[in-house]
């Protein structure tokens, strides 16, 4: 489907932005006059439960290859915004027949089966037929966690290129650093446990006490159990269930048993945004080696969510570039992150060497940045352009009041780029949601270190567990 885009990404002009597809497509089943209802449960084994209903084509051979398209792409979107153990689907047998069959262990989406199933709910990803009146009703809980500042506290965020840690002192930050490190393709899983222990020491220096530790780190955490984490992707399978996935555990009894929270990064990031901007209805957006998502509800709250937006498709067009992870393509990380920046850099003509990281990439793009080089700011005007139509789409899924723009890549001049034309396409194509949604960020100081900070915050001081 070819759409004509008010702001073409300067470098990327073929991007084709989820939302303009799916309101198209939107546009069509209104124009046939028969719209066909459809609606998706998902279900986790806690049997929490969310419904996605929406509309799709008359159910004609001649329209089943689009509404395949839509309903998939919906479901990849849902299952890694809210997470699912199961998928009953109402409206569209034939349809949900091949969605089973697409998300199955030799599917083309079988790393998502084996995510959802054996990975982090340790249930096969189930997705079948459901007659309409049979289907579940919604009951997502919403719970509060984090704002809590009493105490000597230490707070960590593990990234990708660096772990960030911080010592609070009832409320006030009298101590932040990060600290480089290189925990992807590390097979020793000692090297993680030594990585935060030594940024906990470094903390714990600066406090009389350590009363609690928060920490936030991508990846699904299910009650401090790690189910799975891009931190600990070159661990063995075996090293993984014997000493990872329990980490926090093992860190939490070395400081004699203080509370200890870990929550996924994105949800810190949200947190952070909502505590320092006194705001709700927060979508945290972090930018650093891959992207980091959460959201705080308009009461204030976190949910039980995913919202793993990293895996989720932004970008329809059919040579979209792939996940080397996933295998999908079009999905958040390579266009949100320092991915997407080393995977712009030769087409804004900048010449770096293939084998140079993308942190370095990353350092490199911000150098020209601040000396005024046209071609990084091209880099930043794409990035800042996805963004505006990623919101747009976004805003299909959540309730929107702020976007919360933190992480590296908007770090320095080029972070200005990325809010000015991520506004600009708002304003052009989507008015009603310019209005309505305000992209925020924050300062370099709070950028670095405030997920640390609000991580700081997630246990409350208590018995010890």
């Amino acid at each position: 489907m070819t759409l004509q885009k008010a702001s073409p990404p300067v470098l990327d002009p073929d991007f084709l932005p989820a939302v303009l597809w799916n309101r198209a497509y939107q546009a069509d089943v209104k124009a046939s006059g028969e719209p066909v209802a459809v609606s998706m449960a998902l279900l986790r084994p806690d049997e929490t439960c969310t419904l996605f209903n929406t509309l799709i084509l008359p159910l004609a051979a001649e329209n089943e290859s689009r509404s395949l398209f839509y309903l998939e792409r919906i479901l990849k979107f849902l299952l890694w915004q809210r997470g699912a153990s199961r998928v009953l689907i109402s409206g569209c047998d034939g349809i949900t027949t091949r969605l089973a069959s697409i998300y199955s262990p030799t599917g083309i989406r079988r790393f998502d089966y084996k995510f959802f199933g054996e990975k982090c709910y340790l249930t096969p990803l189930d997705i079948r037929t459901c007659a309409f009146e049979d289907l579940p009703q919604p009951n997502e809980q919403a719970v509060s966690l984090g704002r809590h500042l009493d105490g000597c506290r230490i707070g960590f965020d593990l990234g990708g290129s660096d772990r960030k840690c911080a010592a609070v002192q009832d409320g006030k930050v009298v101590f932040s650093e990060e600290v480089e490190w290189n925990p992807y393709f590390e097979k020793d899983p000692d090297y993680h446990i030594r990585g935060i222990q030594d940024s906990l020491e470094r903390a714990a220096a600066h406090l009389p006490r350590v009363d609690a530790i928060g920490g936030s780190a991508a990846g699904v955490y299910v009650n401090n159990e790690v189910r799975v984490a891009s931190l600990f992707r070159g661990v063995s399978e075996a090293d993984f269930q014997s000493k990872v996935r329990r980490i926090f555990f093992d860190l939490q009894a070395r400081w004699e048993n203080v509370p200890f929270e870990v929550v996924n990064d994105g949800e810190v990031t949200a947190l952070a945004g909502s505590m320092i901007l006194k705001e709700n209805a927060v979508l945290g957006l972090a930018m650093g080696t891959s992207q980091a998502v959460g959201y705080v509800t308009e009461n204030g709250n976190i949910t039980p969510m995913l919202n793993e937006l990293a895996f989720a498709p932004v970008d329809y067009r059919e040579n979209a570039p792939v996940d080397e992870w996933s295998g999908d393509a079009g999905c958040g990380a390579q266009y949100f992150s320092q991915q997407a920046v080393a995977r712009l850099v030769p087409l804004a003509g900048i010449h770096l060497p293939a084998e140079m990281p993308f942190p370095e990439q990353l350092v490199a793009v911000q150098k020209l940045m601040a000396e005024g080089d046209k071609r990084a700011a091209k880099i930043y005007a794409t990035i800042g352009t996805y963004l505006g139509y990623a919101i747009a789409h976004y805003a299909d899924f959540y309730e929107l009041r702020k976007i919360l723009l933190l992480g590296r890549v908007t770090s320095g001049v080029g972070g200005g780029i990325i809010i000015e034309k991520a506004e600009e396409v708002l304003r052009g194509e989507f008015p009603e949601l310019s209005k309505q949604i305000e992209i925020v960020t924050l300062s370099e100081k709070d950028k670095r270190h405030g997920q640390a900070v609000a991580a700081a915050s997630l246990p409350k001081i208590g018995e010890k567990q």
